[in-house]
């Protein structure tokens, strides 16, 4: 199971595009956990994560998770902001499973 943790700045706006991203897996035949966080509770969820994608209002905090992400373990990036604005849960997908090396 690929366990894919979202963070924004309080964890709403990426509900909808959480619910997309599951649509794709579920269409590919993907067992996944996707979720969101807010900021404050990303760096704790990403101990539990395979890759973390960071909003695109949060980009200036890359490297703030950076330092926690290499410490565990994953690979972040930072969500393609035409993805993200088009809710494009299957863009976004596509790019955790590439970064976590599906």
């Amino acid at each position: 199971m690929k366990k894919i943790l979202l963070a924004c700045s309080s964890g709403m706006s990426t509900s909808l595009l959480v619910s997309k991203m599951e649509e794709a897996a579920s269409s590919k035949g993907i067992e996944v956990e996707i979720w969101a966080v807010g900021q404050d509770k990303a760096q704790e969820d990403m101990k539990k994560a395979d890759v973390l994608l960071i909003g695109p209002q949060m980009r200036f905090m890359k490297k703030k998770f950076e330092a926690v992400a290499s410490e565990v373990g994953i690979p972040l990036d930072v969500i393609d902001p035409i993805a993200y604005g088009r809710v494009d849960g299957e863009a976004v997908f596509n790019k955790a499973l590439e970064l976590i090396g599906e």
